[in-house]
């Protein structure tokens, strides 16, 4: 059922809500299914600039459906791990691919709860603002899982592989001022101002230099495993393609005539 993940675009700002208040956004089955579809959605469509991903009812999302998870013990041990397996494979893996391989930049507004999944599809995310009441948690050795949807190499990229092993083995909660001092989240905010710090975020990137966001992504995507060399040459790709937009000789114009540059994503 795709209500469980509400899809608004609002002048070319598409809002992902994650749509189950009463379960602190679990992450369910469905709403697995509803997620990657929200996703491929707005990831295809040309008239989407900028997308923000949220929780109702106060919380982000915390983490995957557990009951739902216990529901499932009737399956013998045999036939949960290829059962599970595909869960992720088919549902998971391809939502975070798809975020991550969008031209849209991607903010995560993070409010309540964000563990398990939550953290990941935070991290998943190319931005993080977050209200000074979010509180953080691996959650997984919890219930005696280990990650999924890229946790292990977001956390470990992020902090080194020292601290993303306490936060993983450990899985303690961790608060909102902490998220930032690790450098996970961008900016933490009053909750009262989370909705009108989002908003005006969304909208710096909505108007900024489209083409040059999604080549910037690509490139922070390609780094990790790509030489010095392979990397300077992939640079030089994505500076001669922006180099030949429209935005390029707007912005170029716009410092000269010293005056404020009005992209149009061409």
């Amino acid at each position: 059922m795709d209500d469980l993940v509400l899809v608004d675009l609002q002048d070319h700002i598409a809002t992902l809500t994650l749509n189950r208040p009463q379960a602190l956004n679990a992450l369910s089955v469905a709403m697995m299914q509803a997620l990657r579809r929200a996703v491929d959605r707005v990831a295809a469509n040309a008239e989407v600039y900028v997308v923000v991903i949220r929780g109702a009812g106060g919380h982000f999302m915390a983490g995957g459906d557990i009951r739902e998870f216990h529901g499932m013990l009737h399956l013998s041990p045999a036939a949960r791990l290829p059962t599970f397996k595909a869960m992720i494979e088919q549902w998971i893996n391809p939502t975070v691919a798809s975020l991550r391989g969008m031209h849209q930049p991607v903010i995560a507004q993070v409010e309540g709860a964000c563990a398990g999944f939550g953290l990941s599809l935070m991290l998943a995310c190319d931005l993080a603002v977050c209200a000074d009441d979010a509180y953080f948690a691996t959650a997984y050795a919890q219930i005696g899982l280990s990650p999924d949807g890229g946790q292990t190499q977001f956390l470990q990229r992020t902090l080194g592989t020292r601290k993303a092993t306490e936060l993983l083995l450990l899985s303690e909660r961790f608060p909102a001022t902490e998220a930032l001092r690790l450098g996970l989240v961008n900016r933490v905010v009053p909750a009262a101002q989370l909705d009108s710090e989002v908003a005006s975020l969304a909208a710096r990137l909505r108007d900024g230099a489209r083409h040059a966001f999604g080549e910037i992504k690509r490139l922070l995507g390609s780094a990790p495993e790509s030489s010095l060399v392979a990397q300077l040459q992939t640079e030089a790709e994505a500076f001669g393609r922006c180099s030949a937009t429209q935005d390029f000789a707007e912005g170029t114009t716009a410092f000269v005539e010293k005056r404020r540059a009005v992209f149009g994503g061409r």
